[in-house]
């Protein structure tokens, strides 16, 4: 991978602890004198090794962690916590070792022990579903800085402490990076943090040690099948979320058939929220409910109803049902928390709605004049249809829909992906977006194979690369049509045989734009 992977941002003044205090507290065997011993963080990697480190070597699908124990001691480690195989493979690197059963299982509670995170901790909201986490979380997020709170944020996009913003390198970072993270946030007085939590978090122990005040549930659809077996497989591994050792409250979102099985499954209490019929199609009994009264182009109004006839109304800046959706969930999850939902009423009042920025969440790039262009992160079936349905509803025009699909990632949706995206278009534009360690062509070819079977007669074009396939795009519309680009949203690189190559879809739009005369 290139130099361009975001840092991990770890607390500016860490207190020491005692590596001999940690294996007595934790009742862990260790081999070596740990006398004297001070640790200042936690790290899986030599790459973000600090002087003072606790190294963690974990075994891995090729190689072990501990292996690179000796570089790791260069690199200022001070110890080392692995398996027995990992003990055995670092023998000679000089390092006392710290033993565990499974270093990934024991990251969690080792790592908050070194950082203090359990201490003084802000409130904490985890968020996790298919589609809408980011955006629930940005909302959210948005919503506690309304209500005068300096507020943190991990998500797939960024990561945000304060006023300070970086960009994320996984949805959810590793449990040593997770509580660096809380660490530098409590050093920056930050008092609530919005947290996006994906199913492989769960599943790979990157968010262990951590109990959130609120963890919400937007929805599950088709998607991740290339880490989980089929769809039970994936429903099943979101559930811990909704266990006592992992959140103490809960809101799910009933929107999905899966949110009423969370439910079931949850065994913390929990609120639930879904749509209107007029949006949802069915009728759900839910305790709170979201109707949609006014949609623009600038914002979506909606209300927001819950038990005793409690109500609020209130705009996001976003289009489509879908994300007042995501915000009426985060209101909930607030009121959830302790806030009262008059004081949310006023504070978004006083602002005229729900102030927030989501990068590359149906991003409109484009000026005043030509074509809308609107750049979002979507990557799904279930989303594509939602984004497509929003962007149609403010279209006179044509609708143009320019996508590729991830490679390396789950096979499975890419031949829905391309029908949804047919289905809900007038103009099909097939391109690359990650191709990884695969062919684009092939690729190319299961997406437009899978469009052109389902609509013979649809205007399809297969374009490659992105920079050419958007200045195609913009070519084929025209004033009052709309292109949306699927895929690439806020990222800033196309990761190409492992490298991340710099490249940004908003840039290449609005340069095209440019090109074919659209003054911005």
């Amino acid at each position: 991978m290139s130099a361009r992977i975001p840092p991990v941002l770890r607390p500016e003044h860490p207190s020491a602890r005692s590596l001999g205090q940690l294996a007595s507290e934790f009742g862990l065997e260790h081999i070596g004198s740990l006398d004297g011993i001070e640790i200042t963080g936690v790290t899986l990697s030599t790459s973000d090794l600090h002087p003072g480190d606790l190294y963690v070597g974990v075994p891995g699908a090729n190689r072990h962690g501990a292996e690179f124990a000796a570089q790791a001691r260069e690199g200022g480690a001070v110890a080392l916590l692995t398996d027995a195989d990992g003990a055995e493979i670092a023998v000679d690197s000089g390092l006392p070792v710290i033993l565990v059963d499974s270093p990934r299982a024991a990251l969690g509670d080792v790592s908050s022990w070194v950082y203090r995170t359990g201490e003084d901790a802000p409130l904490l909201f985890a968020v996790t579903g298919t589609n809408g986490k980011t955006s629930t979380s940005y909302l959210l997020e948005g919503i506690l800085k309304q209500l005068g709170l300096v507020t943190g944020l991990s998500s797939t996009a960024e990561r945000h402490i304060g006023d300070l913003t970086v960009v994320s390198r996984l949805t959810t970072p590793e449990a040593t990076e997770m509580h660096a993270l809380l660490a530098r946030m409590r050093e920056s007085e930050v008092r609530a943090v919005a947290v996006e939590v994906s199913a492989q978090a769960l599943s790979r122990n990157r968010v262990d040690g951590i109990v959130f005040d609120v963890a919400g549930f937007t929805n599950l659809s088709h998607d991740h099948l290339d880490d989980y077996a089929d769809m039970e497989e994936y429903f099943q591994a979101k559930l811990p979320l909704f266990q006592p050792d992992r959140a103490k409250r809960a809101v799910v979102s009933l929107d999905s058939d899966y949110g009423q099985r969370v439910v079931e499954a949850s065994r913390i209490p929990v609120t639930t929220i879904a749509m209107t019929p007029a949006i949802a199609g069915v009728e759900r009994d839910a305790d709170w409910s979201v109707e949609l009264l006014d949609e623009q182009a600038a914002y979506t109004e909606f209300r927001l109803s819950g038990p005793e006839g409690r109500s609020l109304v209130t705009r996001v800046p976003m289009i489509g049902w879908h994300m007042a959706a995501d915000a009426a969930l985060g209101i909930v999850m607030l009121v959830e928390a302790g806030f009262e939902l008059e004081a949310i009423g006023q504070a978004l009042d006083e602002d005229g709605g729900i102030v927030a920025y989501l990068p590359g969440r149906t991003e409109r790039v484009s000026g005043a004049r030509g074509p809308s262009v609107f750049v979002d992160f979507g990557h799904s079936p279930d989303a594509f249809l939602t984004t497509l349905a929003a962007v149609r509803r403010f279209t006179p025009g044509k609708v143009v829909m320019l996508f590729g699909a991830d490679g390396d990632r789950d096979t499975t949706k890419r031949p829905e992906m391309a029908r949804v995206a047919a289905a809900g278009s007038d103009i099909l534009v097939v391109t690359d977006h990650h191709p990884r360690f695969e062919d684009p062509d092939a690729i190319r070819k299961t997406l437009l194979d899978a469009a052109r079977e389902a609509y013979p007669d649809h205007e399809i074009h297969e374009v490659s690369p992105p920079e050419a396939a958007i200045r195609t795009a913009v070519a084929l519309a025209g004033e009052g049509d709309s292109i949306l680009w699927a895929g690439p949203g806020h990222q800033d690189y196309r990761d190409i045989q492992g490298v991340r190559t710099p490249y940004s879809a908003r840039e290449e739009a609005r340069a095209a734009l440019r090109e074919a005369g659209w003054a911005e």
